[in-house]
């Protein structure tokens, strides 16, 4: 018999089943420090999806329409979780990201186009995530709009410049659940649950234009190509800060099937936040706006201001507070993407880990991408109309995506032994159906 001096052995997460003093934790401490250290690039790639403009979409879709869209909440998920499981595992089994893969499968031509085709959209995305972040804190803080612009980016720079993998994958992880804000919104308010219910799970598609406008809108703010290349990358920096990978730049295959399962949890967690906070926004929306005939909804910040004189400062303050904290998580991520990219297609020096005079030109793309976003809401563009293009941009950018990690995915020479299952190759491929059916109705629409 074993005995009762042993000290308790860690978990797999990494937590310790004693407090210090030899106290054991509280059940309820211990499930929520699982949940905890089970939430990775999954969990933070999941949240992002939800960033400003996201919400501000997802609230013109439940003002514009109430609950008519709703159903698009349950419906994207298998898309969702799929597609982003799919590009983890791509990037974990190889050790190396997304883009990396598309120029070694592919060719350089059609990665470099793709490439930056990402980095102009994700710069736009950025640019109006930062005005979306000042203006939804402006709401909350006596301080001006222009200069919470600048302290936006100026924070956002030392986080990504100065702060590790570890400690920056632990803000942005808390950064995540600043989205609790609209499921406390979505109970603060007195709802109509059976037509809520119904409209979550029985699909409603009117043939005008704008409601299929808003459709696609609402599927390629989901199910995006920024997400697909930072997941991948992260899964990479996860191995790395685990020394899985070695000086070959091969991974450590004995260590690889517990980190898959690893990345599967995840990735659940984080497709199930980005749907709930979805299906949160378009109900309070639908409920608080639409029904009281305030429609003309076009960014978050308008959301938040529009639900004080019906629903109260409370619901204002908390669909402020939400729009900041995942903005702060979204706008590094953006840059992050366009610099990941660009040293995987280079060959520079990249991670979140390195310091900045050993990856220079890694840090710089992330310099260079957020300032300009930044100067972007100084000089007179309309964010609102950089957004629709952005959204066309990614729309496109889709299509040839998915159809290259549909291939990755199901080739046995990539992948070998970790190649989709059945079900992963069926959804990712139907996903693709779908973004290229979404992009053509976008198409038509625009014309």
């Amino acid at each position: 018999m074993a005995s009762t001096n042993e000290p308790a052995k860690p978990t797999i997460s990494g937590e310790h089943p004693r407090q210090h003093g030899g106290r054991r934790e509280p059940p309820l401490w211990r499930g929520l420090r699982k949940v905890w250290y089970a939430m990775g690039p999954g969990f933070i790639t999941g949240a992002s999806d939800d960033d400003p403009s996201g919400i501000a979409t997802y609230s013109q879709t439940g003002a514009h329409y109430g609950y008519a869209l709703l159903w698009t909440a349950v419906w994207q998920l298998p898309l969702l979780y799929y597609t982003q499981e799919a590009v983890a595992r791509i990037g974990a089994v190889r050790g190396k990201g997304l883009a990396s893969a598309i120029r070694e499968h592919y060719g350089l031509p059609l990665a470099v186009l793709l490439a930056a085709l990402v980095v102009v959209a994700d710069t736009i995305n950025a640019g109006a995530d930062i005005g979306a972040v000042a203006g939804s804190a402006h709401l909350v803080l006596p301080v001006s709009t222009k200069l919470l612009i600048v302290l936006t980016t100026t924070l956002v720079l030392v986080c990504v410049a100065f702060v590790g993998y570890r400690r920056y994958a632990n803000i942005l992880k808390f950064l995540g659940l600043f989205l609790l804000a609209y499921l406390v919104t979505v109970f603060a308010v007195s709802q109509p649950w059976g037509t809520v219910l119904k409209s979550t799970f029985v699909p409603h598609i009117q043939f005008t234009t704008s409601f299929l406008f808003l459709l696609v809108g609402t599927f390629g703010t989901t199910i995006t190509a920024y997400c697909w290349f930072w997941q991948s990358d992260q899964e990479v920096e996860e191995e790395l800060a685990d020394r899985m990978i070695g000086p070959d730049g091969k991974v450590d295959q004995q260590q690889l099937d517990p980190f898959l399962k690893r990345v599967k949890t995840d990735t659940k967690i984080g497709t199930g936040w980005a749907e709930v906070v979805q299906w949160a926004i378009i109900v309070t929306c639908a409920t608080v706006l639409f029904s009281h005939g305030v429609t003309n909804i076009t960014t978050a910040a308008q959301a938040a201001s529009a639900l004080k004189p019906l629903a109260g400062d409370y619901a204002k303050d908390l669909f402020a507070i939400g729009v900041v904290g995942v903005g702060l998580m979204a706008i590094p991520i953006f840059a992050g993407v366009s610099a990941y990219a660009m040293s995987e297609l280079n060959g520079w020096r990249k991670g979140l880990d390195e310091k900045v005079k050993d990856a220079r030109l890694f840090y710089a793309v992330i310099i260079v991408s957020t300032l300009i976003a930044e100067l972007m809401n100084f000089v007179g563009i309309n964010m609102i109309k950089a957004l629709v293009w952005t959204a066309v941009i990614w729309g496109f950018v889709a299509v040839p995506l998915l159809f290259a990690i549909g291939r990755l995915n199901s080739d046995p020479k990539v992948l070998g032994p970790h190649r989709g299952t059945r079900a992963s190759r069926i959804w990712v491929w139907i996903t693709f159906g779908v973004m290229t059916l979404s992009a053509g109705a976008l198409l038509i629409s625009l014309i």
